[in-house]
């Protein structure tokens, strides 16, 4: 028979991000507060209070599941940008064009029909 979590599973059914940076000594994942949620962690990112951002992780303990959510990331990120007058750090523009691969603003030709 399991032991009962001390962990409430309410605190547990919900989407939580991680990020991976690159310090002067390595990669690392940030300590982030439990709270941190899709809208803070895009917050957080367009202020600068990552450096330079590798990677972003999203997992869900209670759903089992994990996924690397860069991409989806990069292009909120983007999308908050063209939308507005953001200024963005060298490397946050790093993260994002080679997560959407592509530049920044760069619009794809649509395809004649």
């Amino acid at each position: 028979m399991a032991s009962p979590s001390i962990i409430p599973n309410d605190r547990l059914d919900k989407d939580f991000y991680l990020v991976l940076e690159d310090f002067r000594s390595g990669a690392a994942f940030r300590e982030t507060d439990e709270g941190i949620d899709h809208p803070t962690l895009i917050n957080d990112l367009l202020s600068g209070e990552y450096g330079q951002v590798l990677r972003v992780v999203a997992f869900n303990p209670v759903e089992g599941w994990s996924r690397d959510a860069s991409e989806d990331i990069a292009l909120e990120l983007e999308r908050r940008i063209a939308a507005g007058t953001s200024e963005i750090s060298d490397a946050l523009r790093d993260f994002i064009e080679a997560h959407i691969g592509r530049r920044i603003g760069v619009q794809l030709p649509l395809p004649l029909v």
